[in-house]
């Protein structure tokens, strides 16, 4: 007779904490890394000229809503490869990556058009005319950058979701320098290159887009051979082709509520002025590096969700849910802290120190990140949330939540409060912080109550 395995005794809690930091902590850095990328931009362009950082506010929030749209196919291979490596199905693992590079692709390719009428779209969206220029300039040449972009974001996904977290940091970073020094060259003439502005920050984007990916797909060559993920790549897949798809829709429609809730502010703040919009282009980018460890948490907590689905393992799923919300409502109080106490010498980062509306760009952002404190809870809860449902690919529901939340009350709440009320700046970000807190609970409410107590 033979005796049954005795089954392994369930993980701690803190063995889920020091996994998961093993996990999160590369992907926090690559994120940050990542963000440090456009955050370069809007640093060197506030000390080139305020109306080119407004532009550039303005037309990356374009690019970055139709980006983040088409990377939901990329977020998809995380749960999907996560789930049949723990399963040992290592075809599948290649299957669903090479369908995601071809949806990736196409939708990047379908993208290009709308940024060569950009100036249209934003005149029509009640942008000056100058701003609207200078964000054309801007996208005509970093939107050749929206497919090598997209399979970066595919070949991350991969990697990160077989635990090959460390060569995402180290690409990404790489890419941090690259854009730094293209920057450098390019928006001030330096170094004998041409003075170009805005459209020096777009030249350089595109470089680094082509040089991270050139990257990462030379190590998944080399790294992943059992994968053998470029051959016969021409070859279509219908199964995993609908299975990506299915998966990845929602997560892109998702994102793109929260996105262009954040872009439809932009456009809101370009209604009051160039100095609001300048101001609110700097706080969603101190905001958003914060954002970005809750991100590389919920990622974590992604690709963990997901190899517990793989191996039926539901208090692995519980416990870890419990260690990574617990991360990452840490970081919303320190999060708060800093907002609160040095505003500030935190906007002052962006600005030249001879720019003569400094002053008056620091008073609009010091209000606006104090209403961004506010919401920093429900910001972790809500991508805490969707992190965890995509572990165990659950995402149309929560595509609905997304859009009541952010559309059906963030949205109104925030045009009330800033043209109804009179509230201004102050009240288009109350309003993000009404439809982010709403998602956050009802978001969460889904996953204890169907993923895991159930």
């Amino acid at each position: 007779m033979t005796a049954r395995p005795i089954p392994a005794p369930p993980m701690s809690y803190a063995a889920h904490l020091r996994a998961t930091l093993v996990l999160g902590l590369p992907l926090i850095g690559s994120h940050l890394a990542q963000f440090a990328i456009s955050l370069s931009d809007a640093v060197m362009l506030g000390r080139y000229g305020i109306e080119a950082l407004a532009g550039e506010v303005l037309g990356g929030s374009l690019f970055f809503v139709l980006f983040i749209m088409g990377s939901g196919f990329a977020w998809a291979v995380m749960p999907m490869v996560a789930t049949a490596a723990a399963a040992g199905e290592e075809a599948q693992v290649r299957r669903v990556t090479r369908m995601a590079l071809w949806i990736s692709v196409g939708f990047g390719v379908l993208t290009m058009p709308l940024f060569l009428v950009s100036e249209r779209i934003f005149l029509g969206l009640g942008q000056t005319p100058e701003v609207s220029r200078i964000a054309q300039q801007y996208l005509t040449i970093n939107g050749l950058s929206m497919v090598p972009a997209l399979v970066v974001m595919v070949l991350k996904s991969y990697l990160a979701a077989l635990e090959r977290t460390r060569v995402v940091l180290w690409v990404t970073l790489g890419a941090v320098a690259v854009n730094v020094l293209g920057n450098y060259a390019l928006i001030f003439g330096n170094w004998g290159a041409p003075e170009m502005g805005v459209r020096g920050a777009a030249l350089s984007s595109v470089l680094v887009q082509v040089v991270s990916m050139g990257l990462l797909v030379a190590y998944a060559i080399r790294a992943t051979p059992e994968h053998a993920l470029f051959q016969r790549l021409w070859r279509p897949d219908r199964e995993a082709f609908g299975r990506v798809f299915r998966l990845g829709w929602p997560i892109g429609l998702t994102s793109l509520s929260e996105v262009g809730l954040f872009a439809g502010s932009s456009v809101m703040m370009g209604w009051l002025g160039t100095l609001p919009l300048a101001a609110h282009g700097i706080a969603l980018q101190i905001s958003a590096a914060t954002f970005m460890v809750h991100m590389g948490l919920s990622n974590a907590a992604t690709i963990r969700a997901g190899r517990a689905l793989g191996v039926g393992d539901r208090v692995a799923l519980r416990r870890g849910a419990v260690v990574a919300i617990g991360l990452s409502m840490t970081m919303a109080l320190a999060t708060i802290v800093l907002f609160l106490g040095v505003p500030g010498p935190l906007i002052s980062l962006f600005l030249d120190p001879a720019e003569p509306d400094r002053a008056a760009v620091i008073a609009i952002g010091t209000g606006l990140l104090a209403a961004a404190a506010l919401f920093q809870f429900a910001d972790g809860a809500q991508v805490m949330a969707l992190g965890l449902l995509r572990g165990v690919q659950d995402t149309r529901v929560p595509m609905v939540m997304a859009g009541i939340s952010y559309w059906l009350v963030g949205f109104p709440v925030g045009y009330g409060l800033a043209f109804g009320l009179g509230w201004g700046g102050i009240g288009v970000w109350l309003g993000l912080a009404s439809g982010l807190a709403l998602a956050g609970v009802l978001m969460m409410t889904r996953f204890w109550k169907r993923e895991v107590l159930r």
